[in-house]
Formats: structure tokens, C-alpha cells, sequence
């Protein structure tokens, strides 16, 4: 049957980012005293970048290209292959990998890409999940791809400039990934972030984990009420989306 929306876990983060701008807005500028928004402005731009992700429109980012590049250079050793879509050489030293993505250069230590491999030594890297969840608005397939996913974990890679303690609660992907595969008959229920922090010049600093426990009773009904809300907001909005795929009515493209 085909379901009436499609939600990939990254979307439902962006949206709690919306509905979230003036927690977020107070906890970047609340302090100061010139702020380069005003609560109200930062909503605005928040509703506009989440319109844009729905439609999928093309973004360039820096950070975004970099947590690309690690990913994908720990997938390879994991995999014992070469790289795919990045260039990659070993700096003069030989203790860094200076890999080449999207017109940008980022160096890795390799002692960190290899911590990382290893710790997932036997993983299957990217592997798409997806479900249906029943709505009060019609079925919801909520899909997206696994970084590693273990005989008893799955794992998230994150890279962030900045790390705080429960940086990543509020995400979806530890709902929607372990509900996704328990629904396909793989009980899979402890997820992990896995993050490697940079500084501003841009090497790594150091490593986390956040942990989290798919406690079905508890996150089914959260991971529902926040798609009802999605959809609530989708349909108000509308005619602002180009892109139907989100609505179902389209070919499924990769997240």
C-alpha cells in the first residue's frame, strides 16, 4: 500500500529545529547583547531552511562536506577499499590523511580514522532502513541510512565544532532507525552516536558517545506525534513545496 508521506530521520530533525528557533536562538545569542538576529528573524530563517530541505534544494556547507569525508574514509578502511568520491593522500608526515571532497580540503589524523574503523570492525556500512508508522493521518514510511550497523547496535558517525553533553537526545535517528529494523524483524534496540569533535582550525580534539535504548512503549508514540505534527504543518504549507516526494506521489530518492 502506498504510504501517504515519506519522512527520512534527518527531516523531523530539521523540523524540530523549527519548532524549537527560540530555544535554539537563546542558547546561541540569549546572551548577547547584539545579536545577529532577532528571535523573530531566526524563526523566519529557520521555516525558510526547512521549506528548502523539504524541496530539496541544493546546500553548500562546509561542515556537512567534512562529516562526508570522515564517513566515508572510515567506511573504506571498514571495507578495505578506496575511497569513493573523495581524493585522498597521506600528508608528508604520514600521520594524517589529506582527503580532497567537493573543491575542499580536510586532513584527518589517521590514528583517529583507524580508532574508528576498528571499533566498527565488521560492520555493514549504509545500510538503508525503512518502515511503515501507522498515523492518525495515514501511514508514514520513515526511512534513512545506518552509518554501522552491528549485530546488536546501530551506530551514528557525527562530526560537530562544538560538543556538549546530550547534544544529539533530541534527534530522531535513535527512534527511527532501531524502529525501523524491530519492524523488519531485526530487534536491534541500543543505538549510538558516535562524534568526533573539531576545533576552529579544524582538527579533531576529541571523541563521544551518546548512548540510547529504543524503549518501544516510550518512542513509538513520541516518533508518531512528532510526524502528525509534521504533517500538519506540511499540509498548512503546502503550496510551498515543489518537491512531492515527501507526499509520496514521486519515486523514492536516497536521503
Amino acid at each position: 500500500m502506498q504510504p501517504k508521506y515519506r519522512f527520512y530521520a534527518t527531516i523531523l530533525d530539521a523540523f524540530w529545529g523549527y519548532l524549537n528557533s527560540d530555544v535554539i536562538w537563546d542558547k546561541y545569542w540569549g546572551w548577547s547583547e547584539n545579536p545577529p538576529y532577532t528571535p523573530e528573524e531566526f524563526h523566519e530563517q529557520q521555516f525558510q531552511e526547512l521549506i528548502d530541505r523539504i524541496n530539496r534544494k541544493p546546500f553548500d556547507n562546509e561542515k556537512a562536506d567534512r562529516g562526508t569525508c570522515f564517513n566515508e574514509l572510515v567506511d573504506a578502511l571498514i571495507e578495505n577499499r578506496k575511497p569513493k568520491d573523495i581524493i585522498v593522500e597521506r600528508t608528508a608526515d604520514d600521520l594524517s590523511y589529506q582527503a580532497t571532497y567537493n573543491n575542499r580540503v580536510f586532513t584527518f589524523p589517521i590514528f583517529i580514522c583507524r580508532e574508528f574503523a576498528n571499533y566498527f570492525k565488521g560492520a555493514l556500512t549504509q545500510q538503508r532502513v525503512e518502515a511503515i508508522l501507522p498515523t492518525t493521518f495515514g501511514n508514514v514510511l520513515v526511512y534513512g541510512f545506518i552509518d554501522e550497523l552491528m549485530p546488536t547496535t546501530v551506530h551514528d558517525i557525527k562530526t560537530t565544532g562544538s560538543y556538549s553533553v546530550g547534544k544529539f537526545k533530541s534527534h530522531f535517528q535513535h527512534l527511527v532507525y532501531p524502529y525501523a529494523l524491530i519492524q523488519n524483524g531485526n530487534d536491534i534496540r541500543t543505538f549510538e552516536y558516535n562524534i568526533l569533535e573539531f576545533s576552529k582550525a579544524g582538527y579533531p580534539v576529541d571523541t563521544y558517545t551518546e548512548t540510547y535504548v529504543f524503549v518501544p512503549e516510550r518512542d513509538i508514540p513520541i516518533l508518531t506525534n512528532h510526524c502528525e505534527e509534521f504533517i500538519r504543518f506540511l499540509e498548512e504549507n503546502r503550496e510551498l513545496i515543489t518537491d512531492t516526494k515527501i507526499f509520496g506521489l514521486d519515486d523514492l530518492q536516497p536521503e
